[in-house]
């Protein structure tokens, strides 16, 4: 296994089995060492400007603007209806036939509403072009990121993507709109029509490992970068909740914007209480400007 890789998952409470939540160490007030937080915007922008090698963890938070609800905040699907994170395991979707029929008509009912990128997704593909952006993690599977403009090769979906479905068996892929057709047309729990196996969509539920591949290169990103910002992300689910310590053992900056507190908001550089849609651009903007004078 890779070095990388290895060491997330020597830290990680579920250890290769997959995605889980957990607090971090750092939530102890006898571990975490204040380190000047509630910074200027400006103060801010000022590292991103001067870096060359900047990260980005986004997390459902990034998307509430987009009308994607997230998990955990007060208006969270799994704060509504504690049910539904049951349903986010992988053992449930592999034994429970009545369920995934539920979630496939869930999509199909859903299949007409295209979330469009907000403002802090168009700031960040900005980001992008201004050449400070290196490597965008996201825990989200909306896609939205590649629609806003970013590179589809800088972005790294930590916890795969819901636009396409695979076969648990054979991998076998397709896009999610051509599985849904088959739901239309009666199929209520469409299996692999090359393996006959089960079919999910393509992203990580609880109790599935991560790619080992992405992984790495979350890893890697972490320990290269200058500046790390988590945006709209609880950073309880790990093993991707401890990229930001990997990026303050190496030396760079964190920066976590979130609307609820985070285990890292006492040892960030900075902790940024704005709303997304209003901060990330903002913090672009300055950046633009600053760099062009």
């Amino acid at each position: 296994m890779l070095a990388g890789v290895a060491s997330l998952l020597t830290d990680h409470p579920a250890g290769v089995g997959g995605i889980a939540v957990h607090p971090l160490p750092l939530a102890s007030p006898d571990d975490a060492v204040p380190r000047g937080t509630f910074v200027l915007v400006d103060e801010v922008a000022t590292w991103l400007r001067d870096a060359d090698r900047v990260v980005v963890l986004t997390g459902a938070g990034m998307s509430t603007a987009s009308g994607i609800p997230d998990y955990r905040g007060p208006q969270g699907v799994w704060t509504r209806d504690p049910a539904a994170e049951r349903r986010s395991s992988i053992d449930v979707w592999l034994t429970e036939p009545d369920t995934r029929r539920d979630i496939w008509r869930e999509r199909l009912a859903g299949a007409g509403l295209r979330p469009r990128p907000n403002a802090a997704h168009v700031a960040l593909a900005e980001l992008e072009r201004l050449g400070r952006l290196d490597t965008l993690v996201t825990q989200n599977t909306d896609g939205l990121h590649q629609d806003a403009g970013n590179d589809p090769d800088r972005v790294v979906e930590i916890h795969g993507t819901n636009r396409f479905v695979h076969c648990l068996d054979c991998g076998d892929r397709h896009p999610m709109p051509a599985v849904l057709e088959r739901v239309a047309d009666g199929d209520d729990d469409p299996h692999c029509t090359r393996c006959g196996g089960l079919l999910k969509a393509a992203t990580v539920s609880f109790g599935q490992p991560l790619d080992p591949a992405r992984l790495q290169r979350a890893h890697d990103a972490a320990v290269g970068c200058e500046v790390f910002l988590a945006l709209g992300t609880s950073l309880a689910v790990h093993p991707v909740a401890l990229l930001p310590r990997t990026a303050l053992e190496a030396g760079a900056r964190l920066v976590v914007a979130n609307a609820e507190p985070t285990p890292y908001d006492r040892v960030a550089d900075a902790v940024l209480a704005d709303d997304l849609v209003e901060v990330v651009p903002a913090l672009v903007e300055r950046v633009r400007a600053t760099s062009a004078g």
